[in-house]
């Protein structure tokens, strides 16, 4: 990044550049912004402004544009979806960040007259400068609704009932913070630790610290103390039992979250993983926090170990809409055909993992998605093809200060809006299931 000031509009048009490759050419958040022109130019105050501003444009693009449709006579045409962009974002900074009206509209409009846009410069400026006078009247809207997708919201008040589809919904808009697991967990490390980082201590054990920055420069990250992990990915792991030296096979396993903490628990972990640049961050993450694991490289429909197992997790992939809250993106790149589709694949892989495990061995099925045909309805159509497999209930008593996310299936599912008193959770499914003798 640079260390000289950049002019305000800079960190704008790399927003700007990044919500459109989202919108329209289907990038994730990361790739979008990593791919921005003129990232590297910006302040570390710039880039973070930059995130900041892109986050909160993408949680309240519901609201935003139904907003901006009361504001203008007709709507753009579809082909003027980058000065819509620049209105979208104009938008944000007013009624979101608290951005003075001069400086969201000038630095927008500036925006626009130094580009290919220039011609709608006159527009941009015209509405923004009535959304400045008028923009209390967002607060009228009803945000968790507008910004959740109709396929997402029909699910969830399926699935959960529209009380708790809302409160899911609401969870989603706010910024999330940031949990931390531990590669020691004694009293006294996280003693130290709760005091160096300012954290509060959760119910299950992990560190939750509140608007952070840099992680990097976090006390303890050099060192290899912690690592970054939502408490609720922290749940499915804890459902192996003890699992000091014994062999578990993990498949799914980059970035490695759950394999940092297996190996941290004294578990010979293989890792499985299709990917090589995921392997390498999760070998990346092992080093740092001077951890060991074997990895290894393979298609998990594919790939079968040398013998069977006593314990398996399959983290499968999945849609991932339950931690939306952290990647706001995943509404705007996701729809319902995803989710059939790698509900199918989440069946073979679910089967093949079966085959990994020995008898009297435990499987455990992990999802970060809260649709339930990539979660509930897969464990069920898998038990009812497989009756070599029985569900090993998870109990209250393994979920500390967490008894709501016991299923009445004996399954372990949070949502968003679970620990609200705490700030919240990502939305996780495991099933425990056990390879009868």
């Amino acid at each position: 990044m640079s260390s000289t000031s950049s002019p305000p509009h800079v960190a704008r048009a790399v927003t700007a550049h990044a919500l459109g490759a989202i919108l329209r050419r289907g990038r994730t958040l990361d790739q979008a912004l990593d791919a921005a022109p003129g990232l590297d130019a910006l302040t570390s105050r710039d880039a973070a402004f930059a995130r900041l501003l892109l986050l909160t444009t993408l949680r309240r693009l519901g609201q935003i544009d139904a907003f901006l449709a009361k504001l203008m006579d007709r709507p753009l045409p579809a082909r003027r979806g980058p000065v819509q962009d620049l209105l979208r974002l104009g938008i944000a900074q007013l009624a979101f960040l608290e951005t003075p009206p001069h400086a969201a509209v000038a630095s927008t409009v500036a925006l626009a007259h130094g580009s290919r846009l220039s011609p709608y410069h006159g527009l941009v400026n015209a509405v923004l400068r009535r959304a400045a006078r008028e923009h209390s009247a967002l607060a009228e809207l009803d945000g968790p609704r507008l910004n959740t997708p109709n396929w997402l919201w029909q699910s969830w008040c399926s699935t959960y009932g529209e009380a708790r589809c809302r409160a899911i919904a609401e969870a989603h808009l706010g910024e999330p913070p940031l949990d931390l697991s531990l590669v020691s967990d004694t009293p006294e490390r996280v003693t130290e630790l709760c005091s160096a980082l300012g954290a509060q201590r959760l119910p299950g054990g992990s560190l939750r610290l509140r608007g952070t920055g840099d992680v990097t420069r976090l006390a303890g990250y050099e060192a290899g103390k912690w690592w970054v992990q939502d408490a609720a990915a922290a749940l499915p792991a804890r459902l192996l039992g003890r699992v000091a030296g014994k062999r578990v096979l993990e498949i799914g396993a980059a970035p490695g979250g759950k394999t940092a903490q297996l190996a941290a628990a004294g578990a010979q972990v293989i890792a499985v993983d299709r990917s090589a640049p995921r392997l390498a961050r999760l070998k990346e993450n092992l080093a740092r926090l001077r951890l060991e694991a074997e990895t290894v490289e393979a298609d998990a429909l594919e790939w079968r170990p040398q013998a069977q197992a006593n314990t398996v997790l399959l983290d499968a992939p999945c849609t991932a809409t339950g931690t939306i809250r952290r990647h706001p993106d995943i509404p705007h790149l996701r729809g319902p055909a995803d989710a059939e589709r790698l509900a199918a694949l989440q069946g073979r892989l679910l089967a093949c993992a079966a085959a990994m495990v020995a008898p009297g061995g435990l499987l455990v099925y992990v999802s970060c998605s809260l649709q339930p045909e990539e979660c509930e309805r897969q464990v069920d159509s898998f038990l009812a093809a497989s009756p070599s497999f029985a569900r090993f209930p998870v109990r209250v008593d393994e979920l500390p200060g967490l008894p709501e996310a016991v299923t009445t299936a004996g399954d372990l599912r949070t949502l968003a809006c679970h620990w609200a008193e705490h700030g919240g959770m990502d939305g996780f499914y495991a099933a425990r299931l056990r390879h009868l003798p």
